[in-house]
């Protein structure tokens, strides 16, 4: 009797202390450059879709690349983040960069053969050995059409971003794919109106590598470019990397607000 009594009670203990962890809520920390940024980016209305937007913590910044993030000591928050965890069921971080690595960009461009993959990869492996989960996201795509299609300059920092995943074995979201897809197939007039401001009359598209294309260091510009998005924008992408985490990790589907109208 004893025995079974204290059989029955270690199952109850267990199955007691599974309960408590299943209400732990689960967190989200975005890592990366002015297209997840608040004010900027999609970053802030990915947070809000997030039942618990709470446990969503928005930490790119602006003009941020792959190594100037953590030269600045801004990675150094992520992984004092991860060491105080265990509030949190679990904690995705999704780490995106490319656009500041990009060439022409003093201070922050990094190699993409040498540098970038090394960068990328670091961030992995730094996350995994504090028990999070790295979520590797490629960069947004600009908006900007040459002839009636869409420049995607930023193709080759996904296809390391690609290959990183598959190499490391964590979730990718393909954002530049399904950003690139989406925009080019709703043409470069509706592009327009997801950007920070109204495309001003007769605004020239920006020449690769000019002044136009290339980000500055700190907050972002407040009127229209053909990078960063406005409120239209940052809903349209935020529910865009939504359905891609959902489709990447199945679990995370109740984490999110119903779609309007479900």
């Amino acid at each position: 009797m004893t025995v079974k009594f204290l059989a029955a009670a270690c199952i109850a203990l267990a199955a007691g202390s599974a309960g408590a962890a299943d209400t732990k809520p689960v967190r989200f920390i975005l890592v990366g450059d002015s297209t997840m940024a608040t004010a900027s980016g999609y970053g802030d209305a990915f947070c809000a879709r997030v039942i618990r937007a709470d446990t969503c913590l928005n930490l790119a910044k602006g003009g941020r690349s792959s190594g100037s993030f953590r030269a600045e000591g801004r990675w150094d928050e992520v992984l004092g983040l991860l060491k105080g965890s265990s509030a949190y069921r679990a904690t995705y971080v999704l780490i995106q960069f490319g656009h500041n690595d990009q060439p022409g960009k003093p201070g922050r461009s990094t190699d993409l053969k040498t540098e970038f993959p090394v960068n990328m990869a670091r961030y992995v492996d730094e996350v995994k050995a504090l028990g999070g989960v790295p979520v590797l996201v490629t960069p947004l795509t600009r908006r900007s059409f040459k002839d009636g299609k869409l420049e995607n300059t930023l193709q080759p920092w996904a296809d390391v971003i690609r290959t990183t995943a598959a190499t490391k074995q964590v979730a990718l979201l393909d954002l530049n794919a399904d950003s690139v897809a989406a925009v080019q197939a709703m043409g470069p007039d509706e592009a327009d109106t997801l950007a920070v401001a109204p495309k001003p009359p007769a605004a020239p598209a920006p020449v690769p590598g000019s002044a136009a294309t290339v980000e500055p260091q700190g907050a972002a510009k407040s009127a229209f470019d053909y990078t960063h998005v406005g409120a239209k924008g940052a809903a349209y992408f935020a529910r865009m990397v939504e359905r891609e985490i959902k489709t990447a990790i199945p679990a995370l589907a109740v984490e999110f607000r119903p779609e309007e109208g479900q």
